[in-house]
This record gives C-alpha cells, structure tokens and sequence, in this order.
C-alpha cells in the first residue's frame, strides 16, 4: 500500500508478537525483509537522543527503567536535524515516540556544499522534504530511492559483483571515505556497553565496508588476519568503492546536466563549455581506473596490492588538470547564468529535482573532481600508514602516493595560475593612477587581500589640529600595497602605494587612542559613534615619493581587523611556529572562499589553527597540502584525541614532505 493511503502493512498476528507492537521503541517496517534480521537489535548510543513522550497512553507502556530515543540518520551531517521543528510536528501525528520523518538525506549536503549560493531557501527545504505520513518505511525507500542507479550501474558495466548490487549505489556527494576516521576518537578509547545503550532499530547501512562484505563473513577472513592488516584492507576497498561512488555521480552530472538538450537551449556554447569543460574526459578516466581496480578485486577479495594501478592511471589523469584550471569560469558563468537567465534557472531547478539527482544542487556535482583528485592522496596515505614499512609494498605504495600528491598540486597550480592571472588583468583595468602609474600586471605578483577600510586622518591648520574621518580602499598584493579612493564598483583612484617590505603593522588598543600620530581620534570615534571602532596602526615607511607616512585605520568588526593585520603584517616564510602545539579541527561542513585571503575546505579536511577571534573566525593551515588562509568557525569541531593529533601531525609531514619532492 502506497502511505498516501496510509495503510500500514501488516504481518499476522501472534501471541508473542502482540507485547512488541505495543513497545513504542520498537522502530521496524513489519515487512518480511525486515523480520528476517529480527525485531531487536542494537545501536551505538551516540546515533540517538532522548526525547520526551507527550502521549500519556504510550508513556504508560515504557518502563522507567528505559528512555524513549529518537533515532539520527547515518548520512546526514549532525548540524541539520532531522526531525520537524514546532510547526512541523505540530501538524504530524507524534503519538507514536518511535515516528520518524524522512526524505531529508540529502538536505545536509545540499546547504554544505552550497555555500553563498542560495539554490532554495529553508521555507522550499520543509515543503519539499515533508512526507504526508511520518512512518518509517525503510523497505520501500530502498526500491525506490536506489533504483535508478541501479539501473545505471547495470549499462555501465555488465556481468554481477560487489559493486553492482543497487544497496551500493550511493553518490559520492552522500559517500564519506570511512578509511580516514579509522583511528578516530571512539576507537582509540574502549566503551563499556551500557544497558541505556540498547534501542531498538532496524538498520540497514548505505554500502559495505570490507569486513561487512558477505564472502568475507562466510570465509572468516577478518577474524584470521591481524587488526592492522584488517585496517589496510578497508583502506584498500575504500578506494575502490568511493571510485565506484564517484562514478555513479558524474555519469548523473553528463547525463542529466551535460546532455540535456533543454538546459543547452538556455544557454550558449561558451557557457556550456565553461560550466561542464571536458568532464567527460575526465569519466572516462576515472571509468578505466575503476574497471582496472574492479578487476584486481574481483580476482580475489582479499587483495595484496593497488599501488601499482593508481601509479599507471595516475599518468592518464590529465584531464583533471584541465577541469581543475577551468574552475574560475566554471564558478563565475555558473553565478552568472543564475542572476541573469530565469530560464537556465527554471529549467535546472527542474532537473535537480528528478529522481535521479536526489535533489542535488548541480553545482555538487560539478566540484566532485576537485573532491576526488584531493582525497586519493590522503586514502592512499592510509594504505601506507597501515603498510609494514620493512616490506616493499611499503616502498610501492610510497611511490604511488609521491604520484597522486604530484597531480594534487598540478590541478592546484593551474586553478590558481588562472584565477590570479585574470584577477591581476581585471584590477589593473580598473585603476586610475593620480600619480606615477605603476606597471601592476606580473606574473609573479598575485592578490592577497582587498577591501575598504576607515582612515583617521589629522589636519593641521594655523591654530589647532583637526581629524578627520575616510574610506580608503586597499589592494594588498604579495609583494606591493596599492592604495586608493573608491569610485564605483569598477572603477578606483590610486592616490599611493608602496612595497610590500616596506610597511610596519601594529594592533591599537582603545588605551592607545590619546598617542601620536592622531591624538584625537578617541574623541572623535566615540562621540560620532563610529561603526569601524576595531583599529590599528599603519607605518608606511617609504611610499611612491620615499616618504614615510602613518595611518590610523578602522575596521567593522574583529575578525576583519586580525586579518588585515595578519595580511599587511606576516611574513610566512620566517615564521618558525611549532605546528604540534597548534589546535587541530576537523571540518564538518563544507566551505567555499569568498575572498583571497580565505581556505576553501571540504567535509573531513584537518586544518591547524593559527588564530581564533572571538566574533567567529579561525585562521588555520589546510593538513593536505599546507595552504594558509580563514575560515568560519561553524564548519569546524576540534580534535582532542592525542593519539588522532599525533597520527595527522605524521600524515601532515609525509604529504608535505612529498609535495617538496615531486
């Protein structure tokens, strides 16, 4: 029965099972599916959290020795709920405690990865998201939310396997590289089962880990080997499965988006061309490295050795290097497209909500291969890290993981060419120079910071001092400063510069406000409420004409003051911080940088962290490749493990050690 007709299915009825059905913590489907894995079973305590039961009937029926649980899915990010706020329940019927709302499992990644872009807003989230009947049917979402990719997997590759099964198809934007938590907090400490621990739940899990596959179990092959080596070969079917993953997301991405002939008709061929590049190259690619991978897997389960794969298809890895350059266009038409043509939008909003796409945003998959080339040296690190050092699949998997860590930094080098290379052009065309031009446009220089800042300027006239208040504009480049006065958004007036080394910053406390060089800006910010009121000194020490120059500054908040100082005032190559002192955080949410100064980050990505500010901000440094920049709090959770702190500290000298070396 459809639950629009809302009919629950029933089972026959007996004796022992009628004091189930009246335990409201009893969370099962009645299918036959289900009453082949039981009707108890049992979860970890952190995947639940207590609720308390309104319905006087039911609440009769829960011991007091036992609490009524709400249970968490397994693959949304923790920071959406997944239950109904007030209104929500308000119009559900929650007689039940054991109800649950579904249909919310891609919200989480949706708003991760959309950062700054707003595809729908939470209003269109609740509407869409919400079910006519709060039961859970766990039977029924599995025919039909996976089917369609099942049937993609069986035209793309024929024949029966591991991977072509419809439980294992799961895009990769829902896909979490497991192999990377290993050695998390909850395993490295042991946990007492408690009796409060045990819920009842039927839980089926998205895909399969290596231990959990069912040749495995039957052969006993996880019990005769040791924990390590165990660990080595999760790793090692990581790789594979998440490859699998990421398969299924951009056959969706060029089948969908790509060929659609009704979202090309909105849009011309430039545009189609800078929004999907050569994406298709690059599945084709991936499709080889997969099947090579498959092979290896299928010859046998337990597996030596992948090392030598990923080191061959590396060096066919070439178009992730052009699709990664294209990733300022990509970015900026796909803006574009949004702002300026209803008819792109009306259309995309129309195919992101077909089956197929699990209503995801187009643009999640359009950066899945910059996700992807970024995670394989971290996975193939796990392999090494799990890998006897005396033996030569040591050595092997070393090599393989030198070559993935050169195409990292290859597709970063070309993003990051491109975009500065237009910046710079883009700048220089809307400069006015008042005094003597400076030629701006190098391709060594590139832009490190921008934006408007408040100058406290002192005027000395014949019988008193005065101040004055300014907006300046600075553009803060890697070796020069430009500053100017802010006519339009497209168009500024040099009216000084100066060499980077040559300027000195310092932080200005209120107390300071009554020193040189502008003895009364405390009366002045104060008495006209200033909203720039987090300040700091600025020494110029020779400026286009050699002459030294001061300026008081202001800032809005707090967090735009630390980075400006921090930008005018570092200089990283002396710096000589001892990184194993640094807190560490994981990354929960996925951020994109909106400024030159900020850290794109991904879900699972360690950052050290350098600075926080209380308003909300954390400078830190990106673990896989060292990139430096800020980023929101929010996105983040700190790691406290010592053991899981020390093991990225070795990860982070090993990837960076590589990175010098390639």
């Amino acid at each position: 029965m459809s639950p629009e007709q809302g009919v629950t299915p029933q089972r026959p009825a007996s004796p022992q099972d009628q004091p189930v059905e009246q335990q409201p913590v009893v969370l099962s489907t009645n299918s036959p599916a289900a009453l082949k894995v039981g009707t108890q079973q049992i979860i970890p305590k952190n995947l639940a959290s207590e609720i308390k039961v309104t319905n006087k009937a039911n609440s009769q029926n829960v011991e007091t020795s036992k609490r009524v649980l709400k249970v968490r899915s397994m693959v949304e990010n923790l920071s959406v709920p997944l239950v109904a706020d007030d209104e929500e329940e308000a119009e559900g019927d929650l007689d039940s405690p054991g109800t649950l709302r579904r249909g919310l499992r891609s919200t989480s990644y949706r708003r991760a990865v959309v950062s700054g872009v707003d595809f729908d807003s939470s209003s269109n989230f609740k509407k869409k998201n919400r079910m006519s009947q709060p039961i859970l049917k766990a039977v029924v979402e599995d025919k039909e939310k996976f089917s369609s990719l099942g049937r993609i997997k069986k035209k793309m590759l024929k024949g029966q396997g591991t991977f072509d099964g419809e439980e294992n198809a799961v895009l990769y934007q829902n896909y979490k590289e497991k192999a990377l938590d290993i050695d998390s907090d909850e395993e490295s400490e042991p946990r007492e089962q408690k009796s409060d621990e045990k819920i009842v739940f039927h839980y089926k899990p998205l895909r399969s880990t290596w231990s959990q596959l069912s040749v495995v179990k039957k052969n006993g092959l996880s019990e005769g080997i040791s924990q390590e080596e165990r660990k080595r070969q999760e790793a090692i079917f990581e790789v594979i499965s998440s490859e699998h993953s990421y398969l299924l997301s951009l056959e969706i991405l060029i089948r969908m988006f790509k060929n659609s002939r009704e979202l090309s008709l909105t849009m011309t061929k430039t545009e189609s061309h800078h929004l999907f590049s050569n994406i298709t190259d690059v599945y084709e690619a991936s499709k080889k490295f997969f099947k090579e991978l498959e092979a290896r897997h299928q010859n046998n389960i337990f597996i030596d050795d992948i090392s030598d794969i990923v080191e061959k298809h590396t060096s066919t890895f070439d178009p992730y290097v052009k699709y990664c350059t294209n990733e300022v266009y990509q970015q900026r038409t796909l803006q574009k497209l949004l702002a300026t043509n209803p008819a792109f939008k009306e259309v995309l909003s129309r195919i992101e909500s077909h089956e197929d796409c699990r209503n995801l945003p187009m643009i999640s998959f359009l950066i899945l291969p910059m996700q992807r080339v970024t995670r394989l040296p971290l996975l193939m690190d796990t392999i090494c890290q799990k890998t006897p050092k005396n033996s030569p699949k040591y050595e092997n998997c070393k090599q393989a993981l030198k070559e993935v860590s050169k195409l990292v930094r290859l597709c970063n080098e070309g993003a990051r060419k491109m975009e500065r290379t237009e910046m710079m052009y883009t700048i220089n065309s809307q400069l006015e120079f008042k005094i003597k031009p400076f030629p701006l446009v190098s391709s060594s220089r590139w832009l490190v910071k921008r934006g408007e800042l408040t100058a406290y300027v002192e005027d000395t006239g014949l019988f008193s001092k005065r101040t004055s208040k300014q907006q300046v504009y600075f553009f803060l480049f890697n070796d020069v400063l430009i500053i100017t006065k802010k006519k339009s958004e497209e168009s500024y007036n040099v009216t000084d510069y100066s060499l980077r080394d040559q300027l000195v910053v310092q932080q200005c406390d209120n107390e300071d406000l009554t020193s040189s060089p502008v003895k009364n800006a405390s009366t002045m910010l104060y008495s006209r409420q200033s909203s720039a009121a987090h300040l700091f000194r600025l020494a110029v020490l020779s400026n286009h004409a050699g002459e030294k120059v001061e300026m008081l500054l202001g800032t809005e908040t707090q967090s735009d003051r630390a980075r400006w100082i921090t930008a005018l005032g570092q200089d990283r190559d002396g710096q000589k911080t001892d990184r194993t002192t640094l807190t560490q955080v994981e990354i929960i949410r996925t951020y994109t940088a909106k400024q030159s100064d900020e850290l794109s980050l991904q879900v699972a990505d360690v950052v050290l962290v350098y600075q926080k500010v209380n308003d909300g901000w954390y400078e830190g440094e990106r673990l896989r490749d060292g990139e430096r920049g800020w980023f929101p709090m929010e996105c983040a959770k700190e790691i406290t493990c010592r053991a899981t702190i020390d093991k990225n500290m070795e990860r982070m000298g090993r990837l960076l050690g590589l990175e010098t070396n390639v």
